[in-house]
């Protein structure tokens, strides 16, 4: 397939802009923040990571098992407030992709999905705004936030509805940050991220991401579920674009207090991202199955997302579409299945 070429040369943006920062990821290895940590050291920048390693969220050593020697880690939850106090401390760059990441389990558990969702993120906040209120501090939120689709693609001024605590405490926590930002001057910029998917990701279970958990169904020659017709439209979002941008938004002098609405831009039915899978892995097989009690009350209709403001105000267009995504995560995981399952 052909790729989508990039507006920026993310190579020259980081080596100017990001060598020497002193940068903070919390939820930093998970698949999105390590990641995003891989491509920061590569820039030369000082990074730290924080992961509380709470079940099962995703956490995993060896997703920084070649940087590590090359950055901090600290094993603490954004909820401890005086390890918070320590760790904002002369951060430039805070990249807060902490969270419970299961909608479902929200609504089985919402007191607990309240308190990291939320409580946590305040509490990251209000140390900021004591100790380091010149830091950028970004915010990882969700398409679920939008709730019931009203028009395709989605852009920035769609209303929120959140359907699940899960979505809610996003929703809570997105306003929450635009409240720093407003009242107190912090710069923050809040994403709202389709489907991720790709390299360094769990493949446990299907409660954070779908792409990789079939990924794995697939190379087990297992049998994919597939609710309802399958034709319902997803925007999968390949991980290193997510970072790219998130790179690009930490580093821009026009992100403070922006929201952007970030995915492919390309809507892609459910079944044939479940068929490309199988296609790649050359494995696994389809059923069709009704739809759970549990998910329909979740189910927020077609949605791809509008990219126009992200692309028009940071440059930023992804390149890597569904079918190659698939293959390079695919090849990764032939590789390192075992510490993953």
């Amino acid at each position: 397939m052909k790729k989508t070429e990039r507006f920026q040369d993310m190579s020259t943006i980081n080596n100017e802009k990001i060598r020497g920062k002193r940068i903070l990821i919390l939820g930093g290895l998970g698949m999105i923040g390590s990641n995003l940590a891989c491509k920061l050291v590569a820039c030369d920048a000082e990074v730290t990571i924080v992961d509380a390693f709470i079940e099962p969220f995703g956490a995993n050593l060896f997703n920084i098992s070649g940087i590590k020697e090359k950055v901090n880690i600290s094993i603490t939850d954004i909820r401890d407030r005086e390890a918070m106090k320590i760790l904002v401390r002369d951060k430039d760059i805070i990249f807060n992709l902490a969270g419970q990441i299961s909608h479902n389990d929200s609504i089985d558990n919402p007191l607990l999905d309240a308190d990291i969702n939320y409580i946590g993120h305040v509490n990251v906040m209000e140390n900021i705004k004591q100790y380091n209120p010149k830091a950028t501090v970004l915010f990882s939120g969700s398409r679920l936030q939008f709730g019931i689709i009203d028009s395709l693609p989605v852009n920035e001024k769609h209303h929120l509805n959140p359907r699940t605590p899960y979505a809610l405490n996003k929703t809570a926590s997105e306003k929450m940050y635009n409240y720093y930002n407003n009242v107190f001057g912090i710069h923050t910029v809040v994403f709202r991220i389709a489907n991720p998917y790709g390299i360094r990701c769990q493949m446990k279970h299907s409660k954070y991401s779908i792409v990789n958990y079939f990924l794995r169904q697939a190379m087990k020659d297992a049998t994919i579920k597939v609710f309802g017709d399958g034709k319902q439209i997803r925007d999968y979002i390949y991980v290193e674009d997510l970072v790219d941008a998130f790179i690009l938004a930490a580093v821009s002098e026009h992100t403070n207090g922006e929201t952007y609405n970030v995915g492919s831009g390309s809507g892609t039915a459910f079944i044939e991202m479940v068929e490309t899978i199988i296609d790649v892995v050359d494995k696994g097989k389809v059923k069709y199955v009704p739809w759970p009690d549990d998910y329909l009350n979740v189910e927020t209709g077609d949605y791809i997302t509008d990219i126009s403001k992200i692309s028009l105000e940071l440059e930023w267009k992804p390149r890597i579409e569904l079918r190659e995504g698939v293959e390079i995560s695919y090849n990764y995981y032939k590789k390192y299945m075992d510490y993953y399952v």
